[in-house]
């Protein structure tokens, strides 16, 4: 027992390395290099060789790379959690319509206040306040569609199915946004469709004074939730034998997976595909379904793979910067595919 928590302790100490590490590299690389020596020297205060070096890290990169770890964690922490509140191995916020929702949300500030004559600049001018708005409107329209999902898991018993009825979901709420587009001015349909490819490097410093303890929020109170989720992984049944009020922790859950899912995407975008690929990593990577140990796994895992996901979309050497949404999905589609070819089926997986 000692040297098995000895190897997990060794383990979460170099995931905890590779997260660093990682997080420099993306503080150094991009269209402009960086020399680790000048971040230091930047951060600590000093002055850089160059005074360009100083801007570019404290106005762009550094937020940039913060929004990645807590986005990153974020996702895939929602997916797990969603996960095991579905009992459905492909379960995730972008799979589901979840991330719809929050779309869905996005858009009704955003499009619907310019369809009704408010301008771009009040919209801009709102400060926290509209950013606190934007984040609210987000975690509401993806805890609606949550709801509506869960009731109809409760009559559904085949994963297809479920599968099937999320992504109809995600269709009316994009037909609903499409009909919001319709009536909109053209410099909000630039600005919503290229919040659509999913950013990191978006959120400014104001912004993040809102996403950073939103997010820290919902991630703690995940804290909590490790063994009720150990319960319902074994059903309903096994979780009120053993004490577990089912309707309450079901609750808690919904509101934990709408407040990550849906500020992350207000501020991020609908970033895809991490939140269903990590679970299924981390699980191998202990080969546990122990949620004590999985929870804190898929933070650090999800945060390492935003960071690369970020780092490879902005083409270092390069000006030129790729959708995000396009690196991740050529990350998880390998990983969600290999394992199921490996298990060969979706519930064994779900099991393992």
């Amino acid at each position: 027992m000692p040297q098995r928590f000895s190897l997990k302790l060794s383990t979460y100490v170099l995931l905890f390395f590779a997260l660093i590490s990682v997080f420099l590299l993306d503080l150094s690389l991009g269209s402009v290099k960086i020399p680790m020596h000048a971040i230091l020297k930047i951060v600590s205060g000093g002055q850089p060789e160059r005074a360009a070096w100083a801007n570019i890290l404290w106005l762009f990169r550094l937020p940039k790379a913060i929004t990645a770890v807590l986005a990153g964690s974020a996702l895939a922490a929602s997916g797990l959690l969603m996960q095991t509140l579905f009992r459905n191995p492909l379960a995730g916020p972008s799979v589901l319509g979840i991330s719809s929702g929050a779309s869905l949300g996005v858009a009704l500030v955003v499009l619907l206040a310019t369809a009704g004559g408010v301008s771009s600049r009040f919209l801009d001018g709102l400060g926290l306040l509209g950013d606190l708005g934007i984040a609210f409107s987000a975690s509401f329209g993806a805890m609606v569609v949550l709801i509506i999902i869960l009731l109809f898991a409760r009559r559904v018993q085949s994963v297809m199915t479920l599968l099937i009825l999320g992504l109809l979901f995600g269709y009316a709420t994009s037909a609903l946004v499409s009909i919001l587009i319709h009536f909109s001015i053209a410099e909000r349909i630039q600005a919503y469709i290229s919040w659509t490819f999913g950013s990191f490097g978006a959120t400014t410093w104001r912004q993040l004074r809102i996403f950073i303890p939103v997010v820290l929020s919902g991630l703690l109170f995940t804290s909590f939730v490790g063994k009720p989720l150990n319960a319902l992984l074994l059903g309903e049944a096994y979780g009120k034998s053993m004490g577990l009020n089912v309707r309450h922790t079901r609750v808690f859950l919904i509101v934990i997976i709408a407040l990550l899912s849906g500020t992350v995407t207000a501020f991020c975008g609908p970033v895809v595909f991490l939140d269903v690929a990590i679970p299924h990593l981390c699980r191998s990577f202990f080969n546990t379904s122990n949620h004590r140990i999985l929870l804190p796994t898929v933070m650090l895992i999800g945060a390492i793979v935003a960071l690369i996901a970020d780092l490879v979309s902005q083409m270092p050497g390069s000006q030129i910067v790729l959708p995000l949404n396009a690196v991740t999905s050529l990350i998880g589609v390998p990983i969600i595919v290999w394992f199921i070819l490996r298990k060969q089926n979706i519930a064994e997986t779900f099991a393992s």
